[in-house]
């Protein structure tokens, strides 16, 4: 059951009406409970909340995990190719799909690793990040990176062959903001590339509140592919492409999230290092859904899933127009 909200669509500006009431965080136990919002025109979702940069800041360094993840440990990401990459669905980012020897711009570049692969493929490569734990890694490597949210203003204008974000544009106040940021620093005849969970999937669909990729109030905006297309078009960018390609590991924390899904205000077992999350790894329906990710049948259905368009992870492949 929906009711009416006041609350307008943040991409075509249409009243919105709730979907999920009462949302709050559980993976991290981030206080507070939110309404997630549905557009009927144009059929974006969104989390009716806004952040400043500085709380912002501490909703990712505070409560997320990088803060625990060791420097010494950094190692940029490989090729990934060949039947057993696309089985696991390893070309679900959108870093992936960047060619050799280009100037690109990773909007939200995490502990790097990105940066360092697309290093080692003789790319020019710049990085932003809103969390503070990446300065230690950019610091000790070398990389380019800016600590704060993305400012078009930072950049030359017209300057990167590529601009992606994986697993970004959900996180953004202000789509409109982000999207004409990124047409501005993008070369005209550039390609602009983002991954994101598309909530019109199948799992979606099936674990309604309990959804993984809600991921609230980290997730604010979940595009359908109509409002992405709108969302370019007012930014002066042509939307070119879209597919659902989805990581199989993706299901099989589905499972999990939904077996250890926590009250309000406290931390999940699944997702962070709880003092009970051993005994709960010994639970039967924990230990059926390990064996059944075991012997590949999440990969099988991701594979499924993507195949039809529904899986839960969504390329949108963006271009930025010549010059007339």
């Amino acid at each position: 059951m929906t009711s009416i909200s006041n609350s307008s669509c943040p991409v075509c500006a249409s009243p919105t009406v709730d979907l999920y009431p009462g949302m709050y965080d559980d993976r991290y136990g981030y206080p507070g409970t939110f309404a997630l919002k549905h557009c009927p025109g144009c059929g974006h979702r969104h989390i009716a909340a806004s952040f400043t940069p500085e709380q912002l800041g501490n909703l990712y360094s505070d409560y997320y995990p990088r803060s625990a993840m060791s420097v010494d440990s950094y190692a940029p990401y490989t090729e990934a190719k060949g039947f057993t990459a696309w089985f696991n669905g390893e070309r679900c980012s959108a870093f992936r799909w960047v060619p050799e020897r280009v100037k690109v711009l990773d909007i939200g570049c995490g502990f790097c690793q990105t940066l360092g692969y697309h290093n080692n493929r003789g790319c020019e490569s710049h990085g932003v990040e809103v969390d503070t734990n990446a300065k230690r890694v950019a610091d000790k490597f070398g990389l380019n990176v800016k600590i704060g949210v993305f400012d078009a203003a930072n950049y030359a204008a017209d300057y990167f062959d590529y601009v992606t974000l994986d697993q970004v544009i959900e996180h953004v106040v202000d789509p409109h903001q982000m999207f004409t940021g990124i047409a501005r620093v993008l070369k005209p005849g550039g390609t602009a590339i983002f991954s994101t969970p598309f909530s019109r999937s199948l799992p979606a669909r099936i674990f309604g509140r309990r959804w993984i990729n809600w991921h609230t109030p980290y997730h604010l905006q979940h595009f359908s592919r109509e409002s992405f297309r709108l969302a370019c078009e007012k930014a002066g960018l042509e939307l070119v492409q879209t597919r659902t390609l989805t990581h199989s590991e993706w299901l099989g924390y589905q499972w999990m999230h939904t077996l250890s899904y926590p009250a309000i205000g406290e931390p999940s077992l699944f997702w962070t290092a709880h003092p009970d999350k051993s005994s709960h790894y010994r639970k039967p329906l924990v230990r059926l859904a390990m064996i059944a990710h075991r012997l590949k049948m999440d990969h099988v259905l991701t594979r499924l899933f993507d195949l039809f368009g529904r899986g839960d992870n969504i390329l949108y492949f963006v271009r930025k127009p010549l010059a007339a």
